[in-house]
């Protein structure tokens, strides 16, 4: 597949304009961005750890949010490091090859957490909706079928991304004015009609993007609506308090996400599309261990026991 679309272009390495050129500007954006890619690694990875030492975290609901903490270590990990490279290197480049990688690892990426935030809201749907069913209808390898198709819609979209992309002749000059091989940044350097592009994204966009947000609206209705049932005040409370950091979450994943990807290729906006890339590549993934263990007792109670435990073994 790379030499079939790399004969259509004699590039064979893109220039990522990034941020500020600025050295000292620079600099401190080196710094905070590193700042900000630790904690979310330590974030994220704290999560994962915790679901796995403390049993009373193996319920489906800590699955997905283990899946969707891992997710978001890899999707930063996909486009961070090269732009800290590049905040510190003169030569701000990076080859035809790693461009079309990272572009699909991160839309892999990028797309599996759309689903994945569908598959979290169907959870809380059943968890709240129907009980006494909960353990059947989110069997352990039920779970694990959907996280396997979530994986599955990902790679085959950002195949049809990647490839409808990559394959157009681009004549110069090579300089990505982003911080990483995003397509709507990519697709400005391009030298042809890149209409087809516009009307496949929009169309992928709308599968991809606005039918997983449609099945989470359609969840949070039929739960709010269970809910409003509920007569104990403190019973509605409860089953509001566990599905309000999904809701934050998604709100701050999804909202960036449409204005990136389902708007015409005119209205391209290289400073707002990197600010909209920053938020939910790397905010989203810092913001998200934070967001669910605040408000989670059980994320919580989990943590104290591992370094209560670790505290008494030293």
């Amino acid at each position: 597949m790379q030499i079939t679309m790399q004969s259509n272009s004699s590039v064979s390495e893109f220039i990522l304009l990034g941020f500020s050129s600025e050295s000292q500007v620079r600099i401190a954006l080196f710094l905070f961005f590193l700042l900000l890619y630790l904690v979310t690694l330590l974030g994220n990875g704290l999560i994962v750890t915790l679901i796995y030492l403390d049993s009373r975290l193996h319920t489906p609901m800590y699955f997905f949010l283990s899946v969707l903490s891992l997710v978001d270590m890899s999707y930063v990990t996909t486009t961070v490091p090269q732009m800290l490279v590049n905040m510190v290197w003169p030569r701000r480049t990076i080859s035809w090859g790693a461009c079309v990688a990272q572009m699909f690892i991160f839309l892999v990426l990028g797309i599996a957490e759309c689903v994945l935030y569908a598959v979290m809201a169907y959870d809380r749907y059943v968890a709240v909706c129907f009980p006494l069913h909960y353990t059947l209808l989110m069997s352990r390898p039920c779970c694990i079928k959907m996280v396997t198709v979530c994986g599955s819609i990902s790679i085959a979209g950002s195949l049809v991304y990647t490839i409808f992309t990559m394959r157009l002749p681009y004549c110069g000059p090579y300089e990505i004015n982003h911080f990483f091989c995003e397509v709507p940044a990519v697709l400005k350097l391009a030298c042809a009609d890149t209409s087809l592009n516009d009307h496949l994204d929009f169309v992928l966009g709308f599968l991809l993007l606005l039918v997983p947000l449609s099945l989470i609206l359609a969840s949070y209705i039929r739960i709010f609506a269970s809910i409003l049932r509920i007569r104990s005040s403190q019973g509605r409370f409860k089953s509001l308090s566990t599905c309000a950091s999904h809701i934050t979450t998604v709100i701050m994943f999804y909202g960036p996400c449409m204005m990136m990807y389902m708007r015409p290729g005119s209205w391209y906006d290289p400073e707002r599309d990197k600010k909209l890339a920053l938020f939910y590549n790397v905010v989203s993934a810092f913001l998200n261990p934070i967001i669910y263990s605040l408000r989670n007792k059980d994320v919580k109670r989990a943590f104290l026991k591992v370094f209560t435990v670790t505290g008494t073994a030293q």
